[in-house]
């Protein structure tokens, strides 16, 4: 992604924090929530290589394909697993986001070199400014939303809680980590 490299690099570590997070989820949990953890440690692992700063690691130009084809299948596995439930909808739409962000990224640039790596000299790679910008306002609500979910309200009952990788919070927590990274990388776009 494009921009300052200490900010790549703080955006790198949410991510990879966030992925390490929900595979902690994963091993703690069962059946969905299992599922989910697992197609939310893929995106934030996944968010986290292409945060890379490009000035530290420049990717070679067949990484952004491989990133399209990995994105691809967690759509069409989000697709397929939207019937199971809501939650789905919002995993299908951060798979479609980085699908698109891997895509606007291996398009050739004004020099006929991929966006993702000419960044700094021919300017961004940009992507379709109305999906950009659709993307950019469904994810400044789910933050919004997510935050406001987090609000500390008084424990309805007493006595020790399920473990901490198991908690309701740590979920919510990642998923709102993944959003407001998912706004930071298309805002760099």
């Amino acid at each position: 992604m494009h921009g300052p490299a200490l900010s790549g690099w703080l955006l790198c570590a949410l991510c990879a924090a966030t992925g390490l997070a929900c595979l902690l989820r994963m091993r703690a949990s069962g059946g969905a929530e299992r599922r989910a953890a697992g197609g939310e440690a893929v995106m934030g692992l996944g968010m986290a290589v292409m945060a890379l700063p490009a000035a530290v690691l420049t990717p070679p130009g067949w990484s952004w394909t491989v990133y399209a084809a990995v994105f691809g299948g967690a759509t069409l596995h989000a697709l397929t697993a939207l019937r199971r439930g809501g939650h789905h909808l919002h995993h299908l739409i951060g798979s479609l986001a980085m699908l698109y962000m891997a895509v606007a990224m291996a398009a050739p640039g004004p020099s006929g070199a991929h966006a993702g790596h000419t960044a700094a000299v021919t300017g961004p790679a940009g992507g379709i400014p109305v999906l950009t910008g659709v993307l950019l306002l469904y994810y400044v609500a789910y933050v919004l939303r997510a935050g406001t979910r987090l609000v500390p309200v008084a424990a309805a009952a007493a006595g020790p809680g399920p473990a901490w990788a198991a908690r309701p919070e740590l979920a919510l927590a990642c998923r709102l980590a993944m959003a407001l990274g998912m706004l930071a990388m298309l805002v760099t776009l």
